[in-house]
């Protein structure tokens, strides 16, 4: 007996509704920060667009065999390498392959849009990332102190390359992602609490005293560590937005504003008065807060944490360790995403450029999330036709 899937048996239908939920949602959004006037230019058209490539991306991947990714990881991640690479030396300015926005060099120009990498790389050092675990762990069944060390020293090597040519652009927010996606599959690995434990404490503290010295020792860091103005900036204006919201505090200021006079049930559709600027990518939460209150807000909120309990969900259903792996690693970006960038908005972390992911308006930033979603995809179908093959030949 024989099994024949069609293409619509691919697809996981909660999370792909969830998918049609985020789109109007962000479509809704957009169109209401188009009111503020900041640009002559129509996003809503051209995010339904991005909404089509992204769907046309998942449809390509998940009907990709899982065993491709697993075998094709390393392949992967060193074409998103040799991107990132190359993005570095590209020269940049007017018509040239680099195209430098807010003083990152974190885009290429193409003839229809920029289009950044590093949203495409996260899902590929996912896989790569999935792949260098399975492979340690098949070769070290019994698992020590010392082999567990040896595993995160092959995943820091594998993170340092991306982590460096990233932070070169320079571009700390996407940073902090891929240090996420580390941490979220490292704990999913099964590495020891006795690793863990000190390696993420003694990351803490240092966190700790170099946020302390980016507000006491700040020409040190500049000296020494290179770091530059602007995220010293970042720091002062996290902790005190209001004794800078007439240039550095000003989007933050504005930002707590429109939330807060969203009140519960918020201004209406369309009715915003608070200006805050890129209204339609990195701040569009503050758009739904205030036109649909605390209630729209949370609504968001809940719709998130919907999708991540589906992924969970899934990851939890597989029965591939890679599979696992690679949800895990899913999780924990969109995770971080929402966290880093509803959090940014309500003075909770500091201001990075991080988008809210399937919401704020961008095309590398949706097709990089799509191209993630396709392979959970992938790997879901692959899994149950497996199952299916499993159950006949036992029959």
């Amino acid at each position: 007996m024989q099994s024949n899937k069609s293409f619509t048996e691919r697809i996981d239908w909660p999370l792909a509704f969830l998918l049609v939920l985020f789109l109007a949602v962000s479509l809704t959004a957009i169109a209401s920060a188009q009111t503020s006037g900041q640009y002559v230019r129509n996003f809503v058209p051209y995010q339904a667009a991005w909404y089509l490539i992204g769907l046309g991306i998942a449809a390509t991947v998940m009907v990709i065999s899982a065993a491709f990714y697993k075998k094709a990881a390393y392949y992967l991640y060193g074409v998103g390498i040799l991107l990132l690479f190359l993005l570095m030396i590209a020269p940049n300015g007017p018509g040239q392959i680099a195209a430098p926005v807010n003083g990152a060099q974190a885009w290429f120009r193409t003839p229809v849009a920029n289009l950044q990498p590093a949203e495409l790389m996260k899902t590929v050092y996912i896989l790569a990332l999935a792949r260098l675990i399975t492979l340690h762990h098949a070769a070290q069944p019994l698992p020590t102190i010392r082999t567990d060390a040896r595993l995160l020293g092959k995943i820091g090597l594998l993170l340092l390359v991306p982590l460096a040519l990233i932070l070169q652009q320079p571009d700390l927010g996407t940073a902090l992602v891929f240090i996420a996606i580390t941490v979220g599959i490292v704990i999913v690995a099964g590495v020891s609490w006795r690793l863990i434990v000190p390696i993420f404490g003694g990351t803490a503290l240092i966190g700790a005293a170099l946020l302390w010295m980016a507000v006491n020792m700040q020409k040190f860091l500049s000296d020494f560590l290179g770091l530059q103005p602007y995220m010293f900036a970042r720091v002062y204006t996290w902790l005190d937005p209001y004794a800078y919201a007439d240039n550095e505090g000003y989007n933050l200021v504005n930002a707590l504003k429109a939330i807060g006079s969203g009140e519960l049930f918020g201004k209406g559709f369309m009715d915003r008065e608070v200006y805050v600027p890129e209204n339609h990518t990195d701040f569009i939460f503050t758009v739904i807060a205030e036109e649909f209150g605390f209630i729209g807000a949370s609504a968001v909120i809940i719709l998130f944490f919907m999708l991540i309990y589906r992924l969970a969900w899934i990851a939890l259903d597989m029965k591939d360790v890679f599979s696992t792996y690679v949800c895990a690693g899913i999780i924990s970006m969109i995770t971080f995403h929402v966290f880093q960038n509803i959090g940014m908005t309500i003075q909770l972390v500091p201001i990075t450029g991080i988008p809210l992911p399937f919401i704020s308006y961008g095309g590398s930033s949706l097709m990089g999330n799509m191209l993630a979603i396709g392979v959970v995809f992938s790997l879901r179908f692959h899994q149950q036709r497996n199952r299916l093959k499993d159950t006949d030949f036992s029959s």
